[in-house]
C-alpha cells in the first residue's frame, strides 16, 4: 500500500459534529479521545469524495455501492485516515491573526510525512510562555511580545520556524507567492500546553435560534449553540492506496492513486468540497489538497 498525505484548508467555518452533548456547547465538533484536539473523521471525507467523483470511478476506488451476492463483493482501493488539526487560526493583537501549531502536532505530522516519503525540518523546542516566530513576522506587538486571545507570550525568532513556514506555505499555497508570504509572517509555534488551551477555547461558537412567526419571538426550546473550527484552519491526514480489487479493472497502487487524483481534478476543478453539516448556511467549504 502506498501512503499519501492530504491537507484540508477551511474556507469557511467547519462543523463536523458528534451530535448533541451535555456540556456548555449543544453541538460540539468531533475531537480525538486521547488528545481532545479537533479532527475530521476519515469516514466524512470518504463519503463526500465518493459523491463528488463520477459514477464510473467509484467502484474501483471506493468499492461497489450495492452487492448482489457475496462472491461479487470487493473492497475499494483507497483507505482514508482521520484529518488532524495542523494549524489553528487565532486572533492576534498584531497582524490580525496567527496560524499556530506546536511541537507535538508537528511531530505527528513529521511521522506521517516520513511514511509518505517526504522530508521535514527538525522539531523546535519551545516552553511556555514562549512563541517561536519567523524572522519576517508581523505578530510582534511590542519588543519580544505577542498577544493571542488572552495569552501574553514572549517571542523568540528561530530559523527552524522559517524552515517549517517554507514547507507548509509551499504545500498549502503552491500557486500564490503572496499567500505564501502572508503565511510565513503569521506562523507561530507554541508550547504544547498553550496550543492545547487554544484548541479548547479559541474555536468558534455560534448561537442559533428559531423564530415563531406568529409571535415574533424565539420558539420555546429553539435556542442552541454550535461549535465550529474557524475559517483558515488547516488539517492533515493520510490516504492509503492499494492495488485495485475490481476484477474488471486491474491496476497497481500507483495507477490507482493517479486515477483518483485525475478524477478529483475533473470533478472538483477548484479543489473545493463541502464537509460536515450546516451546508445551507455556508459551513464546511474546504480546499482539499492531495
Amino acid at each position: 500500500m502506498l501512503t499519501h498525505l492530504f491537507h484540508l484548508h477551511a474556507l469557511s467555518a467547519l462543523h463536523v459534529g458528534v451530535g448533541q452533548a451535555v456540556g456548555a456547547v449543544d453541538l460540539p465538533i468531533a475531537r480525538s479521545r486521547a488528545t481532545h484536539l479537533p479532527l475530521v473523521p476519515g469516514s466524512a471525507l470518504k463519503g463526500v469524495l465518493r459523491d463528488e467523483l463520477a459514477p464510473a470511478e467509484v467502484p474501483e476506488l471506493f468499492g461497489p455501492e450495492r452487492i448482489a451476492e457475496a462472491s461479487a463483493a470487493y473492497a475499494g482501493a483507497l483507505a482514508f485516515g482521520d484529518a488532524h488539526l495542523l494549524l489553528l487560526p487565532v486572533r492576534s493583537l498584531a497582524g490580525v491573526c496567527a496560524f499556530v501549531t506546536c511541537p507535538f502536532v508537528l511531530g505527528r505530522y513529521a511521522e506521517d510525512c516520513r511514511r509518505a516519503g517526504l522530508v521535514t525540518p527538525s522539531l523546535p523546542a519551545v516552553a511556555s510562555p514562549q512563541a517561536l516566530l519567523c524572522q519576517t513576522t508581523c505578530l510582534e506587538v511590542s519588543e519580544h511580545k505577542m498577544v493571542l486571545e488572552d495569552l501574553d507570550l514572549h517571542i523568540a525568532i528561530d530559523p527552524c520556524v522559517d524552515d517549517w513556514a517554507d514547507l507548509l506555505a509551499a504545500r498549502l499555497h503552491p500557486d500564490s507567492a503572496d499567500a505564501q508570504r502572508q503565511f510565513r509572517e503569521r506562523l507561530a509555534i507554541l508550547a504544547d500546553d498553550d496550543f492545547s488551551f487554544l484548541a479548547d477555547t479559541a474555536t468558534e461558537i455560534r448561537q442559533r435560534i428559531r423564530i415563531d412567526d406568529t409571535r415574533g419571538v424565539v420558539e420555546g426550546g429553539a435556542l442552541w449553540s454550535e461549535e465550529n473550527l474557524p475559517a483558515e484552519t488547516v488539517l492533515w491526514g493520510v490516504i492509503g492506496a492499494a492495488p485495485s480489487r475490481q476484477p474488471q479493472r486491474p491496476a497497481d497502487a500507483a495507477q490507482v492513486w493517479q486515477r483518483f487524483v485525475a478524477a478529483f481534478a475533473r470533478q472538483a476543478p477548484g479543489k473545493v468540497i463541502q464537509l460536515g453539516g450546516k451546508a445551507t448556511i455556508g459551513r464546511g467549504l474546504v480546499r482539499c489538497l492531495f
